[in-house]
Protein backbone atom coordinates (compact mmCIF):
# COMPACT_ATOMS: atom_id res chain seq x y z
CA UNK A 1 0.00 0.00 0.00
CA UNK A 2 1.15 3.69 -0.91
CA UNK A 3 1.30 5.80 2.27
CA UNK A 4 3.65 8.29 0.79
CA UNK A 5 1.98 12.11 1.79
CA UNK A 6 -0.42 13.78 -0.38
CA UNK A 7 0.56 16.61 -1.72
CA UNK A 8 -0.92 19.66 -1.09
CA UNK A 9 -3.40 21.64 -3.00
CA UNK A 10 -2.19 25.03 -2.83
CA UNK A 11 1.49 23.79 -3.41
CA UNK A 12 0.96 22.40 -6.54
CA UNK A 13 -1.79 25.21 -7.78
CA UNK A 14 1.12 27.66 -6.72
CA UNK A 15 4.10 25.48 -8.39
CA UNK A 16 1.65 25.44 -11.71
CA UNK A 17 0.92 28.83 -11.57
CA UNK A 18 4.83 29.81 -11.57
CA UNK A 19 5.86 27.25 -14.40
CA UNK A 20 3.00 29.18 -16.53
CA UNK A 21 4.76 32.45 -15.91
CA UNK A 22 7.84 31.20 -15.86
CA UNK A 23 7.53 29.21 -19.32
CA UNK A 24 8.93 26.35 -17.44
CA UNK A 25 9.25 22.66 -17.52
CA UNK A 26 10.01 20.67 -14.92
CA UNK A 27 11.53 17.17 -15.10
CA UNK A 28 11.71 14.95 -12.04
CA UNK A 29 14.08 11.66 -11.45
CA UNK A 30 12.14 8.87 -10.27
CA UNK A 31 14.38 8.87 -7.10
CA UNK A 32 12.85 12.15 -6.05
CA UNK A 33 10.39 12.81 -3.21
CA UNK A 34 6.45 12.22 -3.80
CA UNK A 35 5.64 15.93 -3.50
CA UNK A 36 8.35 16.38 -6.46
CA UNK A 37 7.13 13.79 -8.53
CA UNK A 38 3.52 14.78 -8.37
CA UNK A 39 4.06 18.57 -9.65
CA UNK A 40 6.33 17.60 -12.12
CA UNK A 41 5.24 18.26 -15.75
CA UNK A 42 7.34 14.45 -16.76
CA UNK A 43 9.14 11.79 -14.38
CA UNK A 44 11.92 9.51 -15.49
CA UNK A 45 15.09 8.18 -15.55
CA UNK A 46 18.37 10.17 -16.61
CA UNK A 47 17.94 9.20 -20.44
CA UNK A 48 13.80 9.97 -20.55
CA UNK A 49 14.42 13.37 -19.02
CA UNK A 50 17.73 13.87 -21.27
CA UNK A 51 15.38 13.36 -24.48
CA UNK A 52 12.89 15.56 -22.50
CA UNK A 53 15.10 18.56 -21.99
CA UNK A 54 16.20 17.87 -25.70
CA UNK A 55 12.89 18.21 -27.54
CA UNK A 56 11.22 20.54 -24.97
CA UNK A 57 10.46 24.40 -26.34
CA UNK A 58 10.52 25.52 -22.81
CA UNK A 59 12.22 28.80 -22.45
CA UNK A 60 13.16 27.33 -18.72
CA UNK A 61 13.95 24.05 -17.66
CA UNK A 62 13.93 23.22 -13.68
CA UNK A 63 15.36 19.86 -13.02
CA UNK A 64 14.53 18.53 -10.00
CA UNK A 65 17.15 15.70 -9.85
CA UNK A 66 21.23 15.78 -9.71
CA UNK A 67 23.45 18.50 -10.55
CA UNK A 68 24.98 15.79 -13.46
CA UNK A 69 21.27 15.76 -14.63
CA UNK A 70 21.14 19.29 -14.72
CA UNK A 71 24.47 19.62 -16.80
CA UNK A 72 23.20 16.98 -19.31
CA UNK A 73 19.92 19.34 -19.71
CA UNK A 74 21.83 22.43 -20.48
CA UNK A 75 23.98 20.71 -22.60
CA UNK A 76 21.27 19.17 -24.76
CA UNK A 77 19.09 22.51 -24.60
CA UNK A 78 22.36 25.15 -24.83
CA UNK A 79 19.99 27.92 -25.71
CA UNK A 80 17.59 27.63 -22.38
CA UNK A 81 17.75 28.83 -19.27
CA UNK A 82 17.83 25.55 -16.82
CA UNK A 83 17.72 25.69 -12.70
CA UNK A 84 18.44 23.03 -10.38
CA UNK A 85 16.20 23.76 -6.97
CA UNK A 86 19.56 23.00 -5.11
CA UNK A 87 23.30 23.07 -5.77
CA UNK A 88 24.54 20.90 -3.44
CA UNK A 89 22.60 17.89 -4.98
CA UNK A 90 25.65 15.98 -6.22
CA UNK A 91 26.25 12.27 -6.92
CA UNK A 92 28.78 10.20 -4.67
CA UNK A 93 29.06 7.99 -8.35
CA UNK A 94 29.70 11.31 -10.56
CA UNK A 95 32.65 11.86 -7.58
CA UNK A 96 34.32 8.68 -8.27
CA UNK A 97 36.18 10.39 -11.40
CA UNK A 98 37.51 13.27 -11.89
CA UNK A 99 38.65 14.74 -16.06
CA UNK A 100 42.38 14.43 -15.04
CA UNK A 101 41.96 10.54 -14.53
CA UNK A 102 40.01 9.49 -16.65
CA UNK A 103 42.77 11.37 -19.38
CA UNK A 104 45.66 9.31 -17.48
CA UNK A 105 43.35 6.15 -18.16
CA UNK A 106 42.69 6.92 -21.86
CA UNK A 107 46.67 7.34 -22.31
CA UNK A 108 47.05 4.09 -20.70
CA UNK A 109 44.62 2.32 -23.29
CA UNK A 110 45.32 4.36 -26.39
CA UNK A 111 42.35 3.65 -29.12
CA UNK A 112 39.98 2.20 -27.05
CA UNK A 113 36.21 4.14 -26.97
CA UNK A 114 35.27 5.45 -23.69
CA UNK A 115 32.01 4.73 -22.90
CA UNK A 116 31.05 6.77 -19.33
CA UNK A 117 27.18 6.01 -17.83
CA UNK A 118 25.60 9.38 -17.70
CA UNK A 119 26.32 9.50 -13.73
CA UNK A 120 28.93 12.26 -14.12
CA UNK A 121 30.15 15.42 -14.69
CA UNK A 122 30.23 17.66 -17.91
CA UNK A 123 34.05 17.73 -17.73
CA UNK A 124 34.40 14.18 -17.80
CA UNK A 125 31.59 13.63 -20.47
CA UNK A 126 34.00 15.82 -22.69
CA UNK A 127 36.56 13.23 -22.60
CA UNK A 128 33.88 10.46 -23.43
CA UNK A 129 33.46 9.11 -26.77
CA UNK A 130 29.39 8.05 -26.16
CA UNK A 131 27.26 8.32 -23.12
CA UNK A 132 24.85 5.74 -21.45
CA UNK A 133 22.34 5.02 -18.99
CA UNK A 134 21.46 2.23 -17.36
CA UNK A 135 18.95 1.65 -19.74
CA UNK A 136 20.92 1.79 -22.80
CA UNK A 137 24.24 0.73 -21.81
CA UNK A 138 24.36 -2.77 -23.27
CA UNK A 139 23.04 -1.44 -26.39
CA UNK A 140 25.87 1.39 -26.44
CA UNK A 141 28.26 -1.39 -25.72
CA UNK A 142 27.19 -3.65 -28.36
CA UNK A 143 27.27 -0.66 -30.79
CA UNK A 144 30.87 -0.67 -30.75
CA UNK A 145 33.30 -2.61 -33.22
CA UNK A 146 33.57 -6.19 -31.25
CA UNK A 147 38.11 -5.42 -32.25
CA UNK A 148 38.01 -2.18 -30.13
CA UNK A 149 38.86 -1.72 -26.46
CA UNK A 150 36.13 -0.16 -24.26
CA UNK A 151 36.65 1.98 -20.97
CA UNK A 152 33.22 1.95 -19.37
CA UNK A 153 33.28 4.19 -16.13
CA UNK A 154 32.81 4.87 -13.80
CA UNK A 155 30.38 2.13 -12.13
CA UNK A 156 31.31 -0.92 -11.21
CA UNK A 157 28.65 -2.92 -10.56
CA UNK A 158 26.81 -1.60 -14.37
CA UNK A 159 29.62 -2.45 -15.92
CA UNK A 160 29.59 -6.38 -14.69
CA UNK A 161 26.16 -6.36 -15.51
CA UNK A 162 27.17 -5.01 -19.49
CA UNK A 163 30.02 -7.29 -19.39
CA UNK A 164 27.60 -10.52 -18.27
CA UNK A 165 24.79 -8.79 -21.18
CA UNK A 166 27.47 -8.59 -23.72
CA UNK A 167 30.04 -11.37 -23.25
CA UNK A 168 32.66 -8.65 -24.21
CA UNK A 169 36.22 -9.89 -23.37
CA UNK A 170 38.19 -5.86 -24.35
CA UNK A 171 35.95 -3.97 -22.06
CA UNK A 172 37.68 -2.44 -18.77
CA UNK A 173 35.64 -0.93 -15.97
CA UNK A 174 36.36 1.98 -13.66
CA UNK A 175 35.59 0.92 -9.80
CA UNK A 176 33.35 3.21 -8.86
CA UNK A 177 30.44 3.35 -7.11
CA UNK A 178 26.80 4.78 -6.24
CA UNK A 179 27.11 4.57 -2.34
CA UNK A 180 23.05 3.92 -1.84
CA UNK A 181 23.07 0.86 -4.51
CA UNK A 182 26.42 -0.08 -3.33
CA UNK A 183 24.64 -0.57 0.34
CA UNK A 184 22.12 -3.10 -1.19
CA UNK A 185 23.79 -5.94 -0.71
CA UNK A 186 23.79 -9.70 -1.39
CA UNK A 187 23.01 -10.53 2.29
CA UNK A 188 20.36 -8.30 1.89
CA UNK A 189 18.72 -9.70 -0.63
CA UNK A 190 19.52 -13.23 0.39
CA UNK A 191 17.39 -12.18 3.64
CA UNK A 192 14.23 -10.84 2.28
CA UNK A 193 13.85 -13.44 -0.63
CA UNK A 194 13.98 -15.94 2.35
CA UNK A 195 11.03 -13.68 3.74
CA UNK A 196 9.30 -13.30 0.96
CA UNK A 197 9.78 -16.54 -1.52
CA UNK A 198 7.47 -15.99 -4.06
CA UNK A 199 8.15 -12.00 -4.91
CA UNK A 200 9.26 -10.99 -7.95
CA UNK A 201 12.76 -8.72 -8.07
CA UNK A 202 13.43 -5.72 -9.56
CA UNK A 203 16.45 -4.67 -9.02
CA UNK A 204 18.92 -1.86 -10.77
CA UNK A 205 22.17 -3.12 -12.35
CA UNK A 206 23.77 -0.32 -10.21
CA UNK A 207 23.22 -2.66 -6.94
CA UNK A 208 25.71 -4.48 -5.43
CA UNK A 209 23.28 -7.36 -4.88
CA UNK A 210 22.85 -7.25 -8.98
CA UNK A 211 25.30 -10.48 -9.24
CA UNK A 212 23.81 -12.33 -6.35
CA UNK A 213 20.54 -12.04 -7.58
CA UNK A 214 21.97 -13.80 -10.80
CA UNK A 215 23.72 -16.73 -8.62
CA UNK A 216 20.59 -17.16 -6.70
CA UNK A 217 18.65 -17.70 -9.32
CA UNK A 218 21.44 -19.95 -11.13
CA UNK A 219 21.11 -21.78 -7.92
CA UNK A 220 17.48 -22.08 -8.04
CA UNK A 221 17.14 -20.63 -4.72
CA UNK A 222 15.00 -17.82 -6.25
CA UNK A 223 12.97 -18.44 -9.55
CA UNK A 224 15.06 -17.57 -12.31
CA UNK A 225 11.57 -16.02 -13.91
CA UNK A 226 11.57 -13.93 -10.81
CA UNK A 227 14.58 -11.77 -11.14
CA UNK A 228 14.55 -9.01 -13.30
CA UNK A 229 17.87 -6.66 -13.91
CA UNK A 230 16.54 -3.58 -14.88
CA UNK A 231 16.59 0.41 -15.33
CA UNK A 232 14.38 2.42 -12.93
CA UNK A 233 12.43 2.91 -16.76
CA UNK A 234 12.41 -0.95 -16.96
CA UNK A 235 11.06 -1.64 -13.72
CA UNK A 236 7.59 0.31 -14.40
CA UNK A 237 7.26 -1.41 -18.03
CA UNK A 238 7.47 -4.33 -15.49
CA UNK A 239 5.56 -3.30 -12.65
CA UNK A 240 2.48 -3.00 -15.28
CA UNK A 241 2.38 -6.33 -16.15
CA UNK A 242 2.67 -7.73 -12.93
CA UNK A 243 -1.05 -7.92 -11.47
CA UNK A 244 -1.46 -8.51 -7.61
CA UNK A 245 1.87 -9.69 -7.18
CA UNK A 246 4.13 -9.30 -4.24
CA UNK A 247 7.53 -7.24 -5.57
CA UNK A 248 10.73 -6.86 -3.93
CA UNK A 249 12.58 -3.64 -5.18
CA UNK A 250 16.75 -3.35 -5.22
CA UNK A 251 17.30 1.05 -5.87
CA UNK A 252 16.62 3.87 -4.45
CA UNK A 253 13.76 4.10 -2.35
CA UNK A 254 12.10 7.51 -4.47
CA UNK A 255 11.32 4.39 -7.12
CA UNK A 256 7.85 3.08 -4.85
CA UNK A 257 5.68 6.33 -5.56
CA UNK A 258 6.03 5.55 -9.14
CA UNK A 259 6.01 1.95 -9.11
CA UNK A 260 2.84 2.20 -6.86
CA UNK A 261 1.00 4.67 -9.05
CA UNK A 262 2.07 2.53 -12.32
CA UNK A 263 0.12 -0.97 -10.23
CA UNK A 264 -1.66 -0.14 -7.73
CA UNK A 265 -2.92 -3.62 -7.16
CA UNK A 266 0.51 -4.71 -6.33
CA UNK A 267 2.71 -4.91 -2.90
CA UNK A 268 5.94 -3.20 -3.16
CA UNK A 269 8.57 -3.45 -0.83
CA UNK A 270 12.20 -1.99 -0.22
CA UNK A 271 14.52 -4.88 -0.04
CA UNK A 272 16.72 -1.80 1.69
CA UNK A 273 14.50 0.78 3.33
CA UNK A 274 16.98 2.68 4.19
CA UNK A 275 18.49 3.04 1.19
CA UNK A 276 17.85 6.74 0.32
CA UNK A 277 19.81 9.34 -2.06
CA UNK A 278 20.79 12.64 0.28
CA UNK A 279 20.86 14.43 -2.51
CA UNK A 280 18.03 13.55 -4.30
CA UNK A 281 16.46 14.32 -1.69
CA UNK A 282 17.58 17.83 -1.05
CA UNK A 283 14.97 18.82 -3.76
CA UNK A 284 12.14 19.61 -1.49
CA UNK A 285 8.69 21.52 -2.44
CA UNK A 286 10.72 24.81 -0.74
CA UNK A 287 13.36 24.52 -2.83
CA UNK A 288 11.50 23.92 -6.02
CA UNK A 289 9.27 26.99 -4.60
CA UNK A 290 12.12 28.95 -4.57
CA UNK A 291 13.75 28.36 -7.74
CA UNK A 292 10.76 29.35 -9.68
CA UNK A 293 10.11 31.95 -7.57
CA UNK A 294 14.08 33.49 -7.85
CA UNK A 295 15.09 31.85 -10.87
CA UNK A 296 17.72 29.93 -8.66
CA UNK A 297 19.81 27.97 -9.43
CA UNK A 298 20.87 28.39 -12.93
CA UNK A 299 23.19 25.52 -14.51
CA UNK A 300 26.21 27.16 -16.78
CA UNK A 301 29.12 25.00 -18.16
CA UNK A 302 32.70 26.20 -19.53
CA UNK A 303 31.84 26.46 -23.70
CA UNK A 304 34.70 24.13 -24.36
CA UNK A 305 33.73 21.89 -22.34
CA UNK A 306 30.20 22.09 -23.37
CA UNK A 307 31.23 21.64 -27.11
CA UNK A 308 32.94 18.28 -26.52
CA UNK A 309 31.13 17.12 -24.11
CA UNK A 310 27.59 17.84 -26.22
CA UNK A 311 28.45 15.47 -28.51
CA UNK A 312 28.53 11.96 -26.22
CA UNK A 313 25.51 12.71 -24.78
CA UNK A 314 23.86 13.19 -28.58
CA UNK A 315 24.99 10.07 -29.41
CA UNK A 316 23.54 8.34 -26.39
CA UNK A 317 20.21 9.68 -26.88
CA UNK A 318 20.43 9.75 -30.81
CA UNK A 319 21.77 5.83 -30.59
CA UNK A 320 19.57 3.65 -32.96
CA UNK A 321 21.68 0.90 -34.05
CA UNK A 322 24.04 2.67 -36.02
CA UNK A 323 27.38 1.08 -35.08
CA UNK A 324 30.25 3.60 -33.57
CA UNK A 325 32.86 4.32 -36.40
CA UNK A 326 35.91 1.98 -36.17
Amino acid sequence: MDDTPQVDPDYAEEVRRLAVERDALILAHNYQVPEIQDVAHHVGDSLQLARLAAASTASTIVLCGVHFMAESAKLLAPDRTVLIPDLGAGCSLADTITADQLREWKAEHPGAVVVSYVNTSAAVKAETDICCTSSNAVDVVNSIPAEREVLFLPDQFLGAHVQRETGRTNMHIWMGECHVHAAISGDQLVRRVKELPDAELLIHPECGCATSALYLAGEGVVPESHTHILSTGGMLTKARQLGSATVLVATETGMLHQLRKANPLADFQPVNPKADCKYMKMITPDALLRSLRENVFEVTIDADVAVRARRSVERMVELGGAPVPA
